[in-house]
């Protein structure tokens, strides 16, 4: 197998995390594998770089017109995509393309997006910044929700540790399953959050309610997915009239209530397929769904994926 070069772009202000993030998931399959991954930093005149969060960074090379073109490229994200420096752009433009695969994360998709390599793609950045993306660059179909998205030789990802997610995924495309696991386990880390996971989980994604009697039902709904969670069953829990209760749980956490339970439930369900050996109907039942095929249609509206399916994908295998 030849080695393959990750070459990860560098410049003032970048998000550390994005940075060490991808580069520690490439290092750590190096170990497992040697010989797989040449790992190189480059800036613009190939001197250090401040982060955001204030460290130094030392590239091992500068950003040249001559650059060897890298199988994997790599932009982050940071403060410095708000103002990026133009010559970086044109150097993303003229080399993005020419990578066997083009990655960004975090806030590096508006980098990608600046140079003009997202456009007629799918992609997805930090959920703050989606808005602006799409606004800026309307050639570009931005979905906020997922944790990555690949098309064609192009992946983005969304916030920071997300990064880990998608180059997990990249070295189990280029050294299998097994590989991608060790790294995970080395760092502490999930290897099995697909890429059309939510940015947020359901409590993260909703605001928490002003209230203390709407804050408890959310926690309750969180606690008791299986149980009849419809509307005029929450709202008598608050002491409110269905209609109010609605009108009021909406307004202070900005989704409805069908919406927020349907959330919890995909969740829920997903740990027990993940996380046990229980079988489909019983997860069914336990996420409060009450039959295999209605949770089946949630997963694939939500998911674009069975149950079952999901389940093999994403459980881990035994540790031998």
């Amino acid at each position: 197998m030849a080695q393959r070069t990750v070459l990860v772009v560098l410049f003032d202000d970048v998000q550390s995390l994005d940075v060490t993030g991808p580069v520690e998931v490439f290092a750590g399959a190096e170990k497992h594998t040697p010989g797989t991954y040449r790992i190189r930093t480059a800036s613009l005149d190939g001197a250090a770089v401040r982060t955001s969060s204030g460290l130094t960074v030392v590239p091992d090379q500068a950003l040249t017109s001559d650059s060897e073109d890298p199988d994997t490229l790599v932009v982050p994200g940071g403060q410095g995509t708000r103002h990026p420096d133009r010559h970086l752009i044109e150097w993303l433009r003229g080399h993005g393309p020419r990578a066997r695969r083009l990655v960004s994360v975090c806030t590096g998709a508006i980098l990608l997006a600046r140079a003009g390599l997202l456009d007629g793609r799918r992609a997805t950045t930090h959920w703050a910044y989606s808005d602006r993306l799409a606004r800026d660059h309307p050639a570009v179909d931005v979905d906020p929700d997922p944790i990555y998205i690949r098309d064609g030789h192009v992946a983005t990802s969304a916030g920071v540790t997300s990064g880990i997610d998608l180059a997990l995924a990249l070295v189990e495309e280029d050294l299998g399953r097994d590989a991608a696991l060790t790294v995970a386990r080395h760092l502490v880390v999930f290897l099995r959050r697909p890429g059309n996971q939510a940015q947020f989980s359901a409590q993260l994604a909703a605001q928490t309610a002003r209230r203390e009697p709407l804050r408890e039902v959310q926690q309750w709904i969180t606690e008791h997915p299986g149980a009849d969670l419809g509307v005029e069953s929450l709202a008598a829990r608050t002491g409110f009239s269905p209609r109010h209760f609605a009108r009021a749980f909406q307004a202070e956490t900005g989704t409805t209530p069908g919406r927020y339970v349907d959330r919890v439930r995909l969740e829920h369900a997903r740990r027990l397929l993940e996380d046990t050996a229980d079988g489909v109907e019983e997860v069914s039942r336990a996420s409060g769904y009450g039959t295999p095929e209605a949770m089946r249609r949630a997963f694939v509206r939500t998911l674009g994926t069975s149950p079952a399916e999901y389940r093999r994908r994403f459980r881990p295998a035994p540790v031998r």
